[in-house]
């Protein structure tokens, strides 16, 4: 199977329905994200930014709803995840012919989820070493060479690597004052921009009103900002990752997938993303451009308009504030997500999907060890290679959103499997919403492609690359398998009487209607 059962895993349940949020809320992180993607939004389409925040939040959600679902049925996943439903939701149907299409199901989305999983703590810190480069320029005019970003990238991997190589508890306490942290810093600055505006009425602003900004203003440049804000929300799933750790897996696991989207999503990003385009108007300049073109050309927008609203000195330690908040929202961003790939390889090395060696625990920490320090060295090159400049940087963004869209889309078709035949399943959570986010997380995967394509120049290129690696990775996975066909005569596809031979553990009965 594709992972023990919770309590054999050797990992301590430690875990309540607020560890479990809390990491996952970390990984969320509104208060990094309006900083480390608001100059990219700023450019095409930019008066339709709320609306495709709504909307990239709506199609998580519907994505939630099925983790959600799938966690509630098969508690047992321990640090699996989409990888232990996608094998177990095929296994455990009643028509034999579909079980020798499980393992290699499995396989697919556990390779899909590492695309996603390994490279995402790279985009962290890559965001991180632009983040600290902008405060201390503060301090250092100049600073920001090539070899200083590249250090304060493996430094930062380090200290990510090291907190999660002591296990989930510290890094749940540790989550805690971040997200406190962040969540203060975001709303301070959402509502300064409020007041900003309002003690401000003879400005020219972007948008006239406040139902302007909440509404789309140019189809295109709506789909091309649905497909960066999608990077905003994706990281709910790493709850269900953490079966092993929880108390009450059946309980905690699916609310918490739910209510921290709902937290960092529904409730902050909608704020502050509302304010930060409420405020936007002809007072930023920067040349001749002024509002989001200025924004889209400045390397920290939110910076320059905290310094506005501060103005002189207090502007700058308003803005130098705000910076460390957001350096450390990042911390718990690059650490939540950081627990949930290493989790999910654990998986995949226990069941030799992996080399075993990831399947190992450390003897004290009772943490997998091994995979936290590989994956801290993938992360801090990652991160190193996407700080140098926004090319690379985009092409690392673009490799995991391709990763995230694949694993979602994946795991909303492994939910419509598991429920099929369940006598009285939940409409909304077991069908209508796992159909949904499947059409949608496809759609956004070719809204991504067609517009970076069609937009020529860099954007091509970068798609390019971040295409060419994301094949180049499925095809060294089916490589691994054909490998291990070769050299250990294990079949890619399970034998016809597996489930036989392979007892199943206990799946919940629920129909996915709680």
């Amino acid at each position: 199977m594709a992972a023990q059962a919770s309590n054999d895993t050797g990992m301590k349940p430690t875990l309540g329905l607020t560890g479990v949020t809390i990491n996952a809320m970390a990984l969320i992180a509104p208060g990094a994200f309006l900083w480390t993607t608001f100059q990219s939004q700023s450019g095409t389409g930019a008066t339709s930014m709320w609306a495709s925040v709504f909307v990239a939040t709506v199609i998580a959600l519907l994505t939630a709803v099925a983790y959600a679902a799938l966690a509630k049925r098969y508690p047992e996943a321990g640090t699996g995840s989409s990888y232990y439903f996608s094998e177990v939701a095929i296994l455990h149907k009643q028509e034999h012919k579909h079980f020798k299409f499980a393992r290699l199901s499995k396989f697919i989305v556990g390779w899909a989820s590492h695309l996603y999983y390994w490279v995402y703590p790279g985009v962290m810190v890559a965001f991180m070493g632009s983040v600290i480069s902008y405060i201390l320029s503060f301090f250092i005019p100049g600073f920001g060479t090539p070899l200083q970003l590249i250090l304060i990238c493996v430094i930062f991997s380090l200290i990510v690597g090291s907190i999660a190589y002591i296990g989930v508890t510290g890094s749940t306490t540790a989550n805690i004052v971040i997200n406190i942290i962040q969540i203060l810093a975001l709303l301070v600055f959402a509502i300064t921009a409020i007041v900003f505006r309002i003690n401000h009425p003879a400005i020219h602003y972007v948008h006239p009103n406040a139902v302007s900004v909440l509404l789309p203003h140019d189809f295109n440049g709506f789909i091309y900002q649905s497909t960066i804000a999608i990077l905003l929300v994706v990281g709910f799933e790493s709850a269900t990752a953490l079966a092993a750790e929880a108390k009450n897996p059946q309980r905690d696991i699916p609310r918490g997938v739910i209510l921290s989207l709902i937290i960092q999503g529904v409730i902050f990003y909608f704020f502050e993303y509302f304010a930060a385009n409420f405020v936007m108007g002809d007072f930023y300049k920067s040349g001749k451009l002024v509002g989001f073109g200025a924004a889209a050309g400045s390397v920290a927008p939110i910076g320059d308009l905290a310094q506005i609203f501060g103005g002189g000195s207090f502007g700058t330690a308003f803005a130098a504030i705000l910076a460390v908040s957001v350096v450390i929202a990042l911390l718990g961003t690059a650490l939540s997500c950081l627990n949930t790939g290493v989790r999910v390889t654990y998986a995949m090395g226990k069941d030799t999907e992996l080399p075993a060696v990831f399947g190992f625990l450390h003897g004290r920490f009772r943490t997998p060890h091994v995979g936290v320090i590989v994956l801290t060295v993938i992360s801090a090159i990652i991160g190193s290679y996407g700080v140098l400049n926004a090319n690379n940087l985009v092409q690392i963004a673009v490799l995991s959103n391709i990763g995230t869209f694949i694993l979602y889309g994946l795991t909303c078709i492994v939910c419509l499997i598991a429920f099929a035949g369940v006598a009285k399943r939940g409409f909304f959570n077991t069908l209508l919403a796992p159909i949904l986010g499947a059409i949608l997380n496809i759609g956004m995967l070719i809204g991504v492609i067609y517009f970076a394509i069609s937009s020529g120049g860099s954007s091509q290129t970068n798609i390019i690359i971040a295409g060419a690696l994301a094949i180049l990775w499925l095809v060294f996975g089916f490589g691994f398998l054909y490998f291990r066909k070769l050299t250990k005569g294990t079949p890619i596809l399970h034998p016809e009487d597996f489930k036989e031979n392979n007892p199943q553990p206990v799946v919940s009965l629920s129909s996915g209607n709680d």
